[in-house]
């Protein structure tokens, strides 16, 4: 393949951009407050800092949950949108709508009965540092409140992903950038009691990302609503229930591997992380440091891959294929190199920014190192994610799951099993040899979207 096929000119990196851009800001805004939040909680205490740790990783596995199965319904959206099919886009969001109301009354039933079990998976004795039964009852306060916040994420997710499905990434971005500045500000104010409030505690952040929910939901939904002449998709989106059966069904059949897919990548992710949970309550709280500042410079590649599923899902919905082939190769690189850069730039922040939480020297030590790593392996990251939405967008989703969900069950858990129950190895060797995986996904990547699968039409009917 000939260099300059990997590269766009001008006008091809400002339409990226264009759409890119404003998911960039938003995922960037909101996991720098995640940034933020963290410092907070970790000022009040160890325990508390843990507790919330590891209830945000349950929630996280709710919230992957609702990214799958809105993704496989967007796989049509995106098509539809391609094509102009308005009426097709409206249906779409009803079965969404379905899809999310449903799994937040199982989300709440599931995480209320069985908070306790749960979060107790990942306490362990392993570290200096820790009471792990006020660590228990912090993670139960806390996910008890955020409960209410699950239906109202969940439907503004229903509206932000149809509108970035059309190429329209500036309004989800105003609301979430809105909504996470309201949780920054009732973060201070309820959880340090700032005028005139109690101090609230790890009580006081979750009812400030409650409200956010709030904010960012309202926003998002009205804006819809009063930009129908654009968005003709949202137009009487209430004034009937009906999705057609042979579109249901459709949607089903290939949005169901990606939900099960985030399902058991978040699930996935959650048992890693107790696995390396075996080294003791200093790992769990130096892995949410790593984990929340190295997602803060991962909005790069996730930005670049929705851009991906958005602009070869319209070329492949309007039949230009081989238009979306050079697309495509072309955001993956531009992905790759974007990385280089901002793994270079993670690399030389790791060993200040974890000077910037009250806790032990051991839990910065670790943090330092898992950040390093995290660094290092960003460029792998962005590849296999360009994958991932590249056989996502031309409805591939069996593949999808097959190459994403079913690589970290088969080789990356059982491989972090076997080092936290039947060795003795540290903390970082173990999670260098656990994140060294990527390189084997990388390969597979390659040869998946190589064999041009991917280059289709679902939506031609």
């Amino acid at each position: 393949m000939k260099i300059r096929k990997l590269f766009g000119d001008k006008a091809f990196y400002r339409m990226v951009l264009a759409i890119a851009v404003p998911v960039m800001v938003q995922s960037g805004i909101t996991q720098f407050v995640s940034l933020l939040d963290n410092l907070m909680v970790g000022r009040i205490g160890t325990e508390e800092f843990g507790g919330v740790a590891i209830a945000n990783q349950l929630i996280f596995v709710f919230n992957l949950c609702i990214f799958g199965g809105l993704s496989g319904a967007g796989i049509f959206s995106a098509q539809f949108s391609g094509k102009n099919d308005v009426d097709g886009m409206r249906h779409v969001l009803r079965f969404k709508l379905y899809f999310v109301i449903a799994a937040s009354v199982l989300g709440i039933l599931i995480l209320h009965f069985f908070g306790s079990p749960l979060i107790s998976l990942f306490l362990h004795e392993g570290s200096e540092e820790g009471d792990l039964v006020k660590t228990l009852n912090f993670g139960l306060d806390y996910l008890k409140i955020m409960l209410i916040g699950l239906p109202l994420y969940a439907v503004s997710q229903c509206y932000a992903s149809s509108l970035k499905e059309t190429g329209e990434t500036f309004i989800p971005m105003i609301g979430s950038g809105t909504a996470v500045l309201v949780n920054l500000a009732f973060n201070y104010i309820l959880i340090f009691g700032k005028f005139g409030f109690p101090v609230m505690g790890v009580k006081g952040a979750a009812i400030a990302t409650v409200l956010s929910r709030v904010v960012e939901l309202a926003i998002i939904a009205i804006w819809a609503h009063t930009h129908t002449k654009r968005f003709g998709f949202f137009s009487k989106l209430y004034s009937s229930f009906r999705v057609p059966k042979a579109l249901t069904f459709d949607i089903i059949k290939k949005g169901s591997p990606l939900m099960f897919n985030e399902l058991l990548w978040s699930m996935g992710m959650s048992i890693l992380t107790a696995c390396y949970s075996m080294r003791g309550l200093a790992t769990v709280n130096a892995l949410n440091i790593s984990s929340t500042v190295s997602n803060l410079f991962n909005v790069v590649f996730m930005a670049i891959g929705s851009s991906i599923a958005i602009i070869v899902g319209n070329l492949l919905g309007a039949g230009k294929f081989e238009e979306a082939r050079d697309t495509d190769r072309k955001i993956i690189t531009m992905s790759v190199l974007g990385c280089f850069i901002f793994g270079s730039l993670l690399a030389v922040s790791a060993k200040y920014i974890p000077n910037l939480y009250e806790t032990t020297d051991e839990v910065k030590s670790l943090a330092t190192s898992f950040l390093l790593i995290c660094a290092v392996s960003m460029p792998f990251n962005a590849f296999t994610h360009g994958c991932y939405f590249t056989l996502r967008s031309g409805g591939q989703t069996k593949i999808t799951m097959a190459f994403d969900s079913c690589f970290v069950w088969v080789i990356c858990i059982p491989l972090a099993y076997c080092l936290a129950h039947f060795t003795s190895i540290p903390i970082i060797p173990m999670f260098i040899i656990c994140t060294a995986t990527e390189l084997i996904k990388c390969v597979i990547g390659y040869f998946f979207v190589k064999s041009d699968r991917w280059v289709k039409n679902i939506v031609n009917n």
